[in-house]
């Protein structure tokens, strides 16, 4: 029976009853509209600050939200209505609330779990802040072949809040297209987009136009870094310091080869029996359950990995079939947005490995 009452609370829950939005002053914050022109990456900023990246406008928002809102369901499993894309959640540290970037007949949107129903965030009079990307790529289409497409929708690939920073992975004008932005935080200042450079095991070669896919904030002897998975998939870590130093393409270290064919889709950090350890989605290679052991080490991968190998970072597979989205709802929950071929998304809760 609580199955059938979530289906059918999903079927009719693109009404969408717009979720009110609350907050206190900060400062650089200013009310006003934001109109999203697409559905992207979400993050959190303290105080339940929900930072939203729309790669065609290329431009980052921050939203005050409500801290009242009502938190979301432990135990969860919510089909998706068809028609609705989803780009990214996230889960509020501040709430535990659950909001996700959507897409409904070319519409972007922020929707937010309130039990087992979605409700649409009101953005049209919010606090906000706004930044947008320096050196984004034209809104166009070029190219020929596989290689055709709109660069622009790569401007934002995914976005955090580390240390008074937003930082920004995405592509930009030039022929060293992969960048990082670091926008301080909250947009007072223009932000700096850094040109970097990784060592590619399945392609055996050094390259500065493979864009981040993913990554997480992750503290290694003491410093930020960023762990970011690319296509095909090479794990690599920077550490934030250097790259803002960096004067050139700056050169991550590849701590691990996951398999070629593949691109990452979303991945979180979290303990387990007292160590940490990188939960991975995949487009081709499912959910992968990565060790952080000895990632602290200097040296990283420098020679091919060829035929689909993996080398570094140990990892093992993880019996969840179709997910393209995840978070942490707590210590111990992952929330989940799983699309199995000819079946509706569906958005649940889970156990962490």
């Amino acid at each position: 029976m609580r199955r059938l009452s979530l289906v059918a609370a999903a079927s009719c829950c693109w009404m969408l009853c717009a979720s009110l939005v609350l907050a206190v002053d900060l400062p650089g914050f200013s009310t006003g509209e934001v109109n999203l022109k697409s559905a992207g990456p979400l993050s959190f900023a303290p105080d339940n600050v929900l930072i939203i990246g729309d790669p065609k406008a290329a431009t980052v928002y921050a939203v005050q939200l409500d801290k009242s809102a009502t938190k979301s369901p432990e135990r969860l499993e919510l089909p998706i209505p068809d028609g609705i894309e989803v780009a990214d959640l996230a889960v509020s540290p501040d709430t535990g609330v659950i909001y996700l970037s959507v897409t409904e007949n070319g519409k972007a949107a922020i929707v937010q779990v309130n039990g087992d129903k979605l409700e649409q965030v009101a953005l049209d009079k919010v606090k906000r802040a706004v930044a947008e990307l320096a050196n984004a790529p034209e809104d166009k289409v070029v190219g020929e072949g596989r290689r055709r497409g709109n660069r622009r929708e790569e401007s934002i690939t995914d976005i955090a809040y580390v240390d008074n920073q937003v930082i920004v992975t995405g592509r930009v004008t030039g022929d060293a297209a992969a960048a990082v932005h670091s926008i301080a935080y909250p947009f007072q200042e223009q932000g700096s987009a850094m040109p970097i450079e990784i060592y590619h095991a399945a392609h055996g070669r050094y390259e500065d136009d493979a864009v981040a896919r993913v990554f997480v904030p992750f503290t290694i002897d003491g410093k930020p870094h960023l762990l970011a998975g690319f296509t095909c998939t090479p794990l690599v870590k920077f550490p934030l310091g250097e790259i803002a130093k960096a004067k050139q393409a700056y050169r991550g270290t590849t701590v691990a080869e996951l398999g070629n064919r593949n691109k990452p889709l979303d991945m979180v950090v979290y303990e387990k029996d007292g160590q940490q350890y990188l939960l991975m989605a995949n487009s081709a290679r499912g959910v992968m359950k990565v060790s952080t052991k000895d990632i602290e080490r200097e040296e990283g991968l420098t020679e091919p990995v060829k035929g689909g190998g993996t080398a570094g970072q140990t990892f093992e597979a993880i019996d969840w079939e179709g997910v393209v989205q995840l978070d942490k709802l707590n210590d111990t929950t992952a929330v989940i947005v799983t699309k199995a071929e000819g079946q509706p998304a569906v958005l649940k809760t889970v156990d962490l490995p």
